[in-house]
């Protein structure tokens, strides 16, 4: 039988950092234990990210502007949810296409809800809301689920905070990822500098 019990427990692997992890009671009160087990590798063939927050291209919009593009988050287990559009969260396929850059999180910097649950509220909240790209997007549903875990200590991630941290500092999936990342922005700007040399023409003395 599962124990009322509420506190904080710590669980290291060899070579690994201790790891704090909260679950849910029965009860519905949420206490923090230690993960048993190691946290689930990431799968980039089968688009699992345990732990990650993912980002894919836009069409059109990141091929002039590479830094905006779409983000998800993903679970425990690596599942992906992204807000898609209008009362719409899509599960286990971006809405966008297979993501080409990710960030890995750290369980034990989660303060308040567990990891799960609060992608679990985030994916229950933005089921009732309307996409608008400008003020309350995918980036406000990942946002969303980050404050009320508090990672870091803090509740206010919001779509600036988290483009730039993916953009900064976040891993490309592999060499393919990169390249549908960077390539058509770069097959853009040189045909934008080949029209603009051959419109100037030569320059004369």
């Amino acid at each position: 039988m599962m124990s009322e019990t509420t506190g904080t427990a710590t669980v290291q692997h060899a070579g690994e950092e201790a790891i704090t992890f909260e679950v849910e009671r029965a009860s519905g009160a949420s206490v923090r234990e230690p993960l048993t087990g190691q946290i689930p590798p990431i799968d980039v063939g089968k688009d699992r990210f345990p732990y990650c927050i993912v980002w894919s291209p836009l069409p059109c919009i990141s091929w002039f502007l590479p830094m905006i593009g779409h983000m998800g988050i993903a679970d425990s287990s690596g599942v992906i949810y992204d807000f898609g559009g209008p009362y719409f969260i899509s599960e286990d396929r971006m809405t966008f296409g297979a993501p080409t850059r990710y960030m890995q999180f750290s369980p034990s910097r989660v303060k308040a809800l567990n990891w799960d649950r609060a992608v679990r509220d985030a994916n229950e909240e933005y089921r009732k809301r309307m996409h608008n790209l400008f003020c309350d997007n995918c980036h406000s549903h990942v946002a969303y689920a980050l404050n009320k875990m508090a990672y870091r200590d803090k509740t206010n991630w919001n779509m600036v905070i988290l483009g730039w941290e993916i953009f900064v500092y976040g891993s490309f999936t592999d060499c393919t990822g990169f390249l549908k990342t960077w390539l058509p922005f770069l097959i853009l700007m040189t045909i934008i500098a080949v029209i603009s040399i051959t419109v100037s023409g030569p320059s004369t003395v």
